[in-house]
């Protein structure tokens, strides 16, 4: 399947997409697997794994055989009140065109914030936010949506995501919020109907209300995934099975529309091929059971062009919003006038899980040089208020630096393996810092 330059216009909404049919996150762990189930007829790849020279052979297999791969963006930030990066916007496209992908997929959410104007440092989520739903935010993404159309080879679809944390001052329903953008941009949409329910549990919502607000006309596909409850509280996990709830919901997209595509995501915890195969059947039946006969209308829609001075007032704002928001989240910041603060310390948790867990995996080494519970708590009370900066490789590194720097790094047998691992990788000079730094600095010279 080959992919054609746009040549700098908007490419058509995305709810034109060909039929997709049912699909299953590709992840590494389970490549193999993935080529033996039965009707499978797509794979989604997350876009930032994959080098559009160096395709792992498993996706290449699936390509051979005819099978679609979508990439699914998750470091792009359109909800952020910065333009996206040219070089990520360059590297998504790549990849696009290296799998002759029939569209791209990002999500509405910010994943940055700080840095110049917002009395703020620059700092990274290492996860998903979700974006206020004000008009100002709005304004924003619009605009980020058009700069990210115009350098895309294909079709871009956006999705909603789950949200913990709930935004005071909203002025937009999500439906509502969705419907002006996909009417302004001509974006297609990537309906997570796990999101919906989480956003059910965590904020109120009613997924039917925001279902008959969606214009279901452009949905490129379906995200169905499974997560659990602890506190009264969803965690979209993406490493359970799928429940029921969340399956009433796909039934109730269904009952409105033909969904393009439908496909299961799993991250981790990853179960036997057996138990994978039954999820996709019972997503089928519930597809099956549920659609309409007809599917929806591609409908191309305006777009307006140029930024203006009130978008540029609103990225200002949007700024320093954010900002705020990300700095009580992790750099243990006082939280922002009119936030649930019980909810900011249980989105804070989970983001230093999560982080505690990216760096375990990209340098396994560190929690089996200083020991599973004992890394874990380090890492823990170092990320509440150290934002992460430069990805996970570098917060590896800069979290060994630190624990050699403050004489935590257990015995001496401990200190001399992470010093020696921290050394190996850091590069022809010392990270800027204290005594390890200096220490470091005089051992190269000698």
């Amino acid at each position: 399947m080959g992919s054609a330059s746009t040549g700098g216009a908007h490419p058509p909404t995305a709810g034109t997409a060909v039929r997709l049919g049912t699909g299953v996150g590709w992840r590494p762990e389970i490549a193999d697997g993935i080529e033996a189930l039965p009707g499978i007829d797509w794979v989604e790849a997350v876009a930032e794994n994959l080098c559009p020279d160096h395709l792992p052979d498993a996706l290449r297999r699936l390509r051979v055989r005819g099978t679609p791969v979508v990439p699914h963006g998750v470091s792009l930030g359109l909800g952020g009140a910065e333009p996206p990066d040219p070089a990520r916007l360059s590297a998504l496209a790549g990849i696009a065109e290296a799998l002759g992908a029939p569209l791209v997929t990002e999500h509405i959410a910010f994943v940055r914030a700080g840095g110049p104007g917002t009395g703020r440092p620059q700092m990274e989520a290492g996860h998903l936010l979700p974006v206020p739903r004000t008009r100002d935010a709005l304004d924003v993404l619009c605009e980020n949506v058009r700069t990210a159309q115009d350098a895309l080879p294909v079709p871009l679809a956006l999705e909603n995501i789950a949200a913990l944390v709930e935004w005071p001052g909203e002025e937009l329903t999500e439906g509502s919020f969705l419907g002006e953008l996909v009417e302004r941009t001509g974006v297609g949409l990537l309906i997570d109907v796990a999101n919906l329910h989480t956003n059910h549990v965590n904020r109120g919502e009613e997924p039917a209300a925001a279902l008959d607000e969606l214009p279901l006309d452009a949905l490129a596909y379906v995200h169905v995934a499974g997560g659990f409850e602890r506190d009264g509280v969803w965690h979209d996990s993406h490493a359970h099975p799928v429940p029921q709830p969340v399956l009433d919901v796909l039934a109730q997209l269904c009952a409105r529309t033909h969904p393009p595509g439908v496909l299961l995501e799993r991250d981790e915890n990853f179960p036997p091929l057996s138990e994978l195969a039954d999820e996709l059947d019972g997503i089928r039946s519930v597809v099956e059971g549920s659609v309409r006969p007809h599917g929806p209308k591609g409908v191309e829609r305006p777009r307006a062009g140029g930024e203006t001075a009130g978008t540029a007032a609103a990225r200002e704002r949007l700024a320093r919003e954010q900002a705020g928001l990300l700095a009580a989240l992790v750099a243990g910041a006082q939280p922002p006038e009119g936030f649930d603060r019980d909810r900011l310390a249980v989105q804070s948790r989970a983001l230093v899980a999560k982080r505690t867990g990216v760096v375990a995996k990209v340098a396994p080494q560190l929690p089996e040089i200083m020991g599973e519970s004992a890394f874990r708590a380090a890492f823990a009370s170092y990320a509440r208020t150290r934002p992460l900066t430069g990805g996970h490789r570098r917060d590896a590194l800069d979290f060994a630096a630190h624990v050699l720097d403050t004489g935590r790094a257990g015995g001496r047998r401990a200190r001399r393996r992470l010093r020696t691992w921290w050394l190996e990788r850091s590069g022809p000079e010392p990270l800027p810092g204290g005594r390890l730094a200096r220490a470091l600095h005089l051992m190269r010279t000698r």
